[in-house]
């Protein structure tokens, strides 16, 4: 009985972990097909069309395979790429400075510029 109960959590949690990353995934499609073409060119990361075809790709995979599967890590380290590097460039080139005031600069920090100690 014990053994059943914990398969069913297992299968439950590997369900859950597999929306998240289809989620996941498809936020980052939508994501990268409303950002400018131009500002991928200006941010030096590869082109639109590129990170269309390869976040649709992932999202593909993990609709399709099992999360168990290692296509779906692949997908999901893709999809990281994208949210943690390609993303935050768009957003720098675009304006969208997500909850910054003022447009201070990437070394700004709770009190001001850091000038390193000079």
């Amino acid at each position: 009985m014990v053994d059943v109960v914990l398969m069913q959590g297992f299968a439950n949690f590997m369900w859950l972990l597999s929306l998240a990353l289809i989620v996941f995934s498809g936020f980052a499609l939508v994501d990268a097909a409303i950002r400018r073409e131009d500002a991928y060119r200006a941010a030096d990361k590869k082109t639109k069309p590129f990170w269309l075809i390869i976040l649709a790709l992932a999202f593909i995979v993990n609709l399709i395979f099992n999360i168990l599967s290692f296509l779906p890590i692949i997908g999901l380290i893709a999809t990281i790429v994208y949210m943690v590097d390609v993303r935050p460039a768009l957003r720098q080139i675009t304006g969208g400075g997500g909850g910054r005031r003022g447009g201070g600069s990437s070394s700004d920090g709770p009190y001001g510029p850091y000038n390193g100690g000079r």
